[in-house]
């Protein structure tokens, strides 16, 4: 856990008002996003988080597991565990999720560009949203594979309110 500085202290920001570090263990499948979510917010309770801070965490949370369910274990047959660590510190949540999986295309976070949505319903294309949320409701993103290991770390600026006395 991060010691405040003396300017946090004379804000009001003590180390009481941190949550402590956790972590989750999930095993993919189609049920390993609402499971992970859940045990989440399950140590995330003490917070009182407001709903837009508890849709933003469930909704970025969510994308990234999908993700890994999807893509890292392709394979229905082939079911991997999903690390998710948080930590609570003065800027936000910080999460990093690992996994055991297939890398990403070139070693690299998809672009996660904007769909264009001003056309037919039936010409959507199915994915490419994922990326774009994520991206645009966490901060800090970083994605690199580390031998065998996919790790993203990701910052997630909710739970600020809670840090100061």
């Amino acid at each position: 856990m991060t010691e405040p500085t003396t300017t946090q202290k004379a804000q009001g920001f003590t180390d009481k008002h941190l949550l402590k570090p956790f972590d989750v263990c999930v095993t993919s499948g189609k049920m390993a996003a609402r499971q992970a979510v859940g045990e989440v917010f399950v140590e995330l309770a003490e917070l009182s988080l407001d709903a837009e801070e508890i849709a933003t965490v469930e909704l970025v949370l969510a994308e990234a597991i999908n993700n890994i369910v999807e893509h890292a274990y392709p394979a229905s047959d082939f079911q991997g565990q999903i690390h998710i660590g948080c930590s609570h510190q003065n800027n936000g949540l910080h999460f990093t999720i690992l996994d055991h999986g297939c890398p990403m295309p070139e070693g690299q976070m998809p672009l996660g560009l904007a769909q264009d949505v001003d056309i037919d319903p039936l010409d959507l294309a199915e994915g490419g949203y994922g990326w774009f949320l994520i991206k645009d409701l966490a901060k800090d993103i970083c994605y690199e594979r580390l031998g065998a290991k996919n790790r993203l770390n990701l910052r997630i600026a909710v739970a600020i309110h809670q840090i100061r006395s």
